[in-house]
């Protein structure tokens, strides 16, 4: 029987995947070189986030009986048509590619590997026009915040209201901790570690002060350095745990596309709303992080529609110039 490539990852956490590595009989060089690698991906999530990626590499092998330190362009090859038959997405497949070949790239680095495998193969091509992620309207998000409002826990709509109005990514959010919050310039704020392992200053908009405040009341004392949303044994939310509640309180709130939403769905919604009611790309592109102002143009779905065409303008300003012109 095939090995399924969809799931639960084989290894969930970093010390997971060099447990992995141990089973599999891998020189205690890899299992070092692994284990710094690990560490120098910025944040526990990210970390998280490359283990469990290069796991499924690392599952692969032992299914195909490929010694991964020995392993062939062609078994990276091999591998790249085992993830496509498999029915993943074009950037899960490319997630999942890139991870293993980072890996193999600090392996040859710190000599404990002779080659990357992964070097130089063509990989799942992601457009960067196109969002795969479903959203919600304003209409139904606030169908489902007015739930999460009035049915759930404080910690849960805290959560939400916080990712629907901040925009950031749920790593961020699940990193912070109850010290992040502050004050700048008349603003609330939440300082949040983002992609690169950088930081960066969040508004904290009324309804998200209000929300957070009333679950740090319910919860009761809670030192700086402890994790906002932390866990009755003290450690952060984990992000499966995030993913299996927005799709349960969008399925009770009646989204009718509750089982293809995720919390990277509340950070599209933010921007399909900002961008669909006029607010200027440069700003969406600022609070979303993104560096290049194509990869927020994937989230405007009204992009190119014909009565946001800039010839509407155009006439205006000409009309404009030929009433102001003498008459003859």
């Amino acid at each position: 029987m095939p090995l399924s490539l969809r799931g639960t990852p084989p290894a969930s956490s970093p010390a997971a995947l060099l447990e992995l590595l141990a089973r599999a009989g891998a020189e205690p060089t890899v299992v070092e070189a692994t284990a710094t690698w690990l560490m120098r991906r910025g944040s526990e999530h990210t970390r998280t986030a490359y283990a469990k990626d290069a796991s499924w590499w690392l599952a692969w092998c032992a299914a195909a009986g490929t010694d991964p330190s020995a392993a062939r362009p062609v078994n990276a090859d091999q591998y790249d048509v085992a993830l496509r038959e498999s029915g993943l997405a074009k950037s899960t497949r490319a997630r999942r590619l890139a991870a293993a070949s980072s890996w193999y790239d600090y392996l040859v680095r710190a000599e404990a590997a002779d080659r990357n495998p992964f070097l130089g193969m063509d990989r799942p091509s992601v457009s960067a026009d196109d969002s795969p992620t479903r959203g919600m309207t304003p209409a139904e998000l606030a169908k489902f915040l007015s739930y999460a409002r009035s049915r759930e826990s404080a910690r849960t709509y805290a959560l939400l209201v916080l990712l629907a109005t901040t925009a950031a990514r749920i790593g961020s959010v699940l990193d912070a901790l109850v010290g992040s919050i502050g004050s700048d310039q008349g603003h609330r704020v939440i300082d949040l570690t983002t992609k690169g392992d950088h930081k960066k200053r969040f508004v904290l908009v009324p309804l998200a002060v209000e929300s957070v405040e009333a679950y740090l009341a319910a919860r009761g004392q809670a030192g700086a350095d402890e994790y906002l949303f932390a866990t009755r044994t003290g450690r952060p939310m984990d992000e499966p745990a995030a993913f299996r509640t927005v799709r349960r309180v969008a399925k009770a709130a009646g989204i009718p596309h509750a089982g293809q939403l995720s919390p990277h769905s509340l950070r599209h919604s933010y921007a399909t709303a900002l961008l669909s009611g006029g607010v200027p790309l440069a700003d969406v592109q600022d609070a979303m992080g993104h560096a290049d102002p194509r990869t927020t143009r994937r989230y405007d779905r009204a992009a190119g529609a014909l009565h946001r065409s800039p010839s509407y303008k155009m006439q205006e300003e000409i009309t404009k110039a030929m009433d102001a012109l003498p008459t003859a």
